[in-house]
């Protein structure tokens, strides 16, 4: 079992375990949920899709192929591992 301590700033530090077990990367977000129990469920924050509308388009842009953004997923999917 991990611990981290509560510093004066109401700031924890995520043990190395943690964040190699969620696959965390600097600047990730987190989650923290309190299930009706009362435990503190902590989650790496994913986003749906629809979040993300609009995220990528700018103004005189071009467009990007499908296979481009596969072959970025790709790149960013190996770099994690």
């Amino acid at each position: 079992m991990s611990e981290a301590r509560l510093s004066s700033k109401g700031q924890i530090t995520v043990p190395r375990d943690i964040r190699e077990r969620l696959k965390l990367k600097l600047g990730d977000k987190l989650r923290f949920r309190v299930a009706d129990n009362g435990q503190v469920v902590v989650e790496a924050a994913k986003y749906h899709i629809s979040e993300l509308y609009g995220l990528l388009r700018r103004k005189g842009g071009k467009p990007v192929a499908v296979e481009a953004m596969d072959e970025a997923i790709r790149r960013r999917f190996k770099a994690g591992r």
